[in-house]
């Protein structure tokens, strides 16, 4: 799939996912196979005024190369500003977010309150598309009720604009991630533009990614939830898409991911910072396999990188096939 100037491996694409795909989880989604990592939202005007946590979410690794930065605002000038620092950094695509609906984001009059109103939308797409040369994209959702009327509306500016590619999440802005995808949007938005179009919403199992781009014609397709903790999914989708097996990940996958987490988010955050954290992330690994539960509860208090590996080695060792003896 091509994107502006920018060239990606394959179809696959990492969600972003606020507080989540930060550094060492793209790296895990990249090492899986995924074509292109997304950063978190970030917002732009902590970009601009150099908060100094914020400046941090752009921090990269040339391994995760093509990298997506999103960023969130309706300042026009100010989203212009933070889109030149991104690209500044050394992303490779900024991505404008039109599709976030929490209530505190909605208040900024930024994310799914864009869709209401074109004129503001159309002026903060002018001022960035002016202000860097890297491609722009836009995440949108189906608007504000579910024809999908303001979908192609945004859609169709966003290409005038010279907006570069579009993510769709076919959900309404108050259905958050209630009820259904319907992914007939998606396909209307692809018979519509000429820009990439890329699908997103319902994909939990490596066959939904090839439904969805035969439903649809979708160009790419990304994963948000269903990669969290789960970052092998982006193997198994392209395995599929090759005809050939998707099995997932064995136990022992699993375990070499939990390790290379605590590890890049230790390197990352430092370790007091990592492991708070890793006592509920770690947990995301060991969904439906055996003694999980034990596993949950001995990292509830990790307090150093040297204690969350040795447990996750004395967890690795509960689930081992035992072998046995004949005399």
């Amino acid at each position: 799939m091509r994107i502006g100037s920018v060239a990606t491996d394959n179809f696959t694409i990492l969600a972003p996912l606020a507080g989540i795909t930060n550094l060492p989880m793209r790296l895990l989604a990249k090492r899986a196979g995924c074509g292109l990592v997304c950063s978190e939202m970030i917002s732009s005007n902590a970009l601009v005024y150099g908060s100094e946590k914020t400046v941090q979410l752009l921090d990269s690794s040339p391994e995760e190369k093509p990298l997506s930065v999103q960023i969130f605002g309706s300042d026009p000038q100010i989203l212009a500003d933070a889109a030149r620092i991104v690209q500044d950094s050394g992303a490779d695509i900024v991505d404008i977010n039109f599709g976030c609906s929490v209530k505190k984001i909605l208040k900024s009059n930024s994310g799914s309150a864009l869709m209401k109103d074109l004129p503001l939308a159309s002026r903060i797409l002018d001022s960035v598309r002016k202000s860097v040369t890297i491609p722009l994209t836009i995440k949108i959702r189906s608007g504000w009720e579910p024809s999908g009327k303001q979908a192609l509306e945004i859609a169709r500016m966003a290409e005038d604009c010279g907006v570069d590619a579009i993510t769709v999440h076919p959900r309404t802005a108050t259905q958050g991630f209630r009820g259904d995808a319907d992914w007939s949007i998606i396909a209307a938005l692809k018979k519509r533009l000429t820009i990439p179009v890329i699908g997103n919403g319902d994909v939990t199992v490596p066959e939904d990614a090839l439904r969805m781009m035969n439903a649809t014609g979708c160009d790419g397709v990304m994963v948000g939830r269903a990669a969290i903790g789960n970052p092998m999914i982006f193997s198994r989708i392209l395995a599929v898409s090759h005809g050939r097996p998707a099995a997932p990940a064995a136990d022992s996958q699993r375990i070499d991911m939990m390790m290379d987490y605590l590890q890049a988010s230790v390197g990352y955050l430092g370790e007091k910072t990592a492991c708070r954290m890793m006592r509920s992330r770690l947990c995301w690994f060991v969904k439906g396999m055996r003694n999980a539960g034990q596993f949950r509860s001995a990292i509830r208090f990790i307090a150093s990188e040297a204690e969350a590996m040795e447990l996750i080695r004395q967890y690795a060792d509960s689930i081992a096939p035992q072998s046995t003896t004949h005399g």
